[in-house]
């Protein structure tokens, strides 16, 4: 099997590629990244890519045909991947997050792929203040990602066939350890604050519901959904993945990881502006087809996962807002830099990936 990971060096590829590496030692695992936030590493492990057979960076707008040889599943991660950057680069957000990710479908049906993976997301229920969404209930994306999704499923379910499987894996909100490590993930960021400030400043009133899953998680979902078989949904399936058991409110998140890690004070800001985007979600239909790849973590073993992982790496970045670990920052530096253009394209040509083994 030959599995090709695009937007592998973001948060959750570190992860993804380790676990395909674990299930399935002979595959052949390639990844595809801009490299972005390649050197967003925390702690002093080996580099994640060392799991693959091959690394080639390129940017997803500009695909090379030859990347596809002999490929039998692309699993497709690349994005503008929080709301922040999407509502910054908006432009940028749709032309990775919606249309290249038709086009880098398109290619790989071309040539000859079977399976097609794509990390959607559950903010595209938007506000949805009554009951546990279904994947057939009304969408109401609030945000220039969120609207990137919903347009890139609505055009990736029809080019499903027998011979070629799209999966839409509409995912909860993404929590836990990684080598590229993301602190603009609520969890994530309230035990960061946790260990390094010893309180925890929740911005909004801490009444939206967030659903939650962890890294590991989504990387066997991915697993599920790469090998799946028509009989798990059919050609074409869009599907909530997470647990009913991970529906939270945000305040009681924080009250969680304070109770994990003693001393530690909550603030929440009572006066904030209501935040619209507030979901709970059903999970029922990810349950019923992958019964054997149902999430494992639950919020206290996250929490101290996370804890337990900062620990290793000394983590105690009191201004960690303004760190490598929110990836806004990043984008704004390499642009002050004059690194990337406006449309977050390196400003020298990638048109042309370079492969590194």
């Amino acid at each position: 099997m030959k599995i090709l990971i695009v937007g592998n060096m973001g948060y959750v590829g570190p992860v993804l590629t380790k676990h395909l590496r674990r299930s399935y030692p002979q595959a052949a695992l390639i990844g595809f990244d801009a490299g972005l936030f390649a050197h967003c590493l925390i702690g002093s492990t080996p580099l994640p890519e060392t799991c693959l057979d091959r690394q080639v960076f390129g940017d997803v707008r500009h695909l090379d045909k030859n990347l596809f040889e002999g490929v039998d599943a692309v699993v497709n991660l690349a994005a503008i991947s929080n709301d922040p950057m999407g509502n910054r680069f908006e432009e940028a957000t749709l032309a990775i997050n919606y249309k290249a990710a038709v086009e880098l479908a398109a290619a790989a049906k071309r040539a000859g792929v079977r399976s097609y993976v794509f990390a959607s997301s559950c903010s595209v229920y938007g506000c949805a203040e009554e009951g546990a969404k279904q994947e057939s209930s009304k969408l109401d994306p609030l945000t220039a990602y969120a609207r990137s999704k919903v347009m890139a499923e609505k055009e990736l379910i029809p080019m499903a066939e027998e011979r070629f499987t799209v999966t839409c894996l509409r995912f909860a909100t993404a929590c836990g350890m990684s080598d590229r490590l993301r602190l603009d993930l609520v969890l994530n960021d309230f035990v960061a604050g946790a260990l390094s400030l010893k309180k925890i400043v929740v911005m909004s009133d801490g009444t939206p519901w967030r659903p939650l899953i962890n890294v590991e998680d989504m990387a066997r979902a991915i697993e599920w959904a790469v090998t799946r078989g028509t009989d798990q949904g059919g050609n074409g399936l869009v599907v909530n993945v997470g647990s009913n058991e991970w529906n939270c409110q945000v305040k009681d998140l924080a009250n969680a990881v304070a109770q994990a890690i003693p001393g530690v004070e909550v603030s929440i800001n009572k006066n904030a502006p209501p935040d619209k985007r507030s979901y709970r979600v059903s999970y029922d239909l990810f349950k019923q087809l992958a019964p054997k790849f149902q999430p494992l973590s639950d919020l206290k073993s996250t929490i101290l996962e996370l804890k337990e992982g900062l620990e290793r790496a000394r983590f105690n970045d009191q201004a960690y807002r303004e760190s490598q670990y929110m990836r806004l920052n990043v984008i704004n530096k390499f642009r002050e830099a004059g690194l990337l253009t406006d449309n977050l394209e390196w400003s020298w040509s990638m048109n042309k990936a370079d492969v590194v083994r």
